[in-house]
């Protein structure tokens, strides 16, 4: 039953004791408030790794070639190491099951006119798979097809830039570009988590550009989406497999570094999430820090508020008050003064994150947050050791005799 003179008496309790209510009061919503901005920075820096490695597919693995600087199997030092479309369907011909996605791009940079606009372009030469591994959305229109590939269509999709760029009014699809000499018609537009610098491409059938380059097969890049149920050990295996297979098809020695490369984003995923894991772990200890540190600060308080108020225990004993009654009471101003503080510091912490969070992003901290959930199992972690930190002092003090008590100074 709700006692409307008990909770009078406790607020009467607090409002006469301001400065230990303060003390007892900040050290709770300070623990919570640095845990949440502490968790809030630390999921922000995870965001910011997960963005950056989502703007093209995670199970990525990127071939390109240099120059040779060693002598090997009959051929001289100090050649260009090429790559052509007989590369391309070698290397995914060596283990095609384990291939989710690939293309073969030549990449080059065109002037691009439209109307009386015009700019300089890269030109992207590519397979109608060229969409899933650079995770592009598409805004209008459609993307290149194998169709377009197999009969060397003159079509173009462009970025959102060059549409902003060029055709600055009116529907793209259907609109014909002059690029290098030769018409494309625009079949579709593109954006692209990558940016400004992504969105300024203009992907082609690689067929097509390599006929405007008079019969070239050459390529600038490969690109493998590797099975993504492949475990990170495997696919970096994977890598390397295509590095010796590529390696022998042009004669490149095993210690020529810069003729023939390969950038698995395996390794990469596997040395981020090992970070982003340590970061996880010292944010996480840091904050239990900041907990334990709020959970000892109440308790301390505690002990002092109980002594402090011996004498008036002693008078409640003497006039009757059951030890249950003092107990009771004592929890009950400690579970008010939590919960208020509790709540006081989680509101100013998420404030705090929504405040500062644009501001962030230039330090690669994206979004910071913490989860509600997180919220509530900290929050409910200090008010039961507001219940502990009250409970253990005001029962000790219950058990001391009344003329003790009186005594007490």
């Amino acid at each position: 039953m709700f006692d409307l003179d008990r909770w009078q008496e406790i607020f009467s309790s607090i409002r006469s004791n301001v400065l230990r209510t303060v003390l007892s009061g900040f050290t709770v919503a300070l623990g919570l408030y640095i845990f949440i901005v502490l968790f809030g920075i630390g999921n922000g820096l995870q965001n910011a790794f997960q963005q950056g490695f989502t703007r093209d597919a995670q199970n990525l693995i990127t071939i390109f070639t240099g120059r040779a600087n060693l002598a090997y199997g009959g051929l001289q030092a100090d050649r260009d190491v090429t790559l052509n479309n007989s590369d391309y369907d070698a290397l995914i011909k060596s283990q095609p099951e384990k291939v989710q996605y690939s293309t073969p791009r030549y990449s080059t940079n065109f002037l691009v006119k439209y109307g009386k606009e015009s700019g300089s372009y890269q030109i992207s030469g590519a397979n109608d798979e060229e969409s899933f591994i650079e995770n592009r959305k598409l805004m209008n229109g459609r993307f290149i097809s194998k169709r377009d590939i197999e009969n060397n269509q003159y079509v173009a999709v462009i970025g959102r830039m060059v549409q902003r760029d060029l055709i600055k009014n009116g529907d793209p699809v259907g609109k014909e570009l002059e690029v290098n000499g030769s018409i494309f018609k625009v079949i579709g537009v593109f954006s692209d988590d990558g940016g400004d610098f992504d969105e300024r491409m203009i992907s082609v059938p690689i067929s097509t550009l390599q006929q405007v380059k008079k019969g070239s097969d050459t390529l600038s890049t490969v690109f493998i989406a590797y099975d993504e149920k492949m475990e990170p050990k495997q696919a970096i295996e994977y890598g390397k497999d295509l590095e010796k297979e590529l390696r022998a098809r042009k004669k490149v020695s095993p210690d020529d570094q810069n003729a023939v490369g390969v950038n698995n984003r395996a390794e990469g995923l596997q040395d981020s999430f090992t970070f982003l894991f340590m970061i996880t772990i010292i944010v996480g200890f840091i904050g239990m820090g900041t907990l334990l540190a709020g959970i000892i600060g109440i308790s301390n308080i505690m002990v002092y508020i109980v002594k402090e108020r011996t004498k008036e225990i002693g008078v409640r004993k003497a006039i009757g008050a059951k030890p249950r009654s003092i107990v009771s009471l004592i929890m009950q101003e400690s579970i008010v003064i939590t919960v208020i503080s509790g709540f006081v510091g989680v509101g100013v912490g998420v404030l705090t994150l929504e405040l500062i969070g644009d501001s962030l992003e230039k330090y690669f901290i994206k979004d910071p947050s913490v989860g509600w959930g997180l919220i509530f199992a900290a929050f409910v972690s200090l008010v039961i050791s507001g219940l502990i930190a009250g409970f253990i002092p005001a029962y000790r003090a219950s058990k001391i005799r009344p003329i003790e008590a009186l005594r007490t100074e």
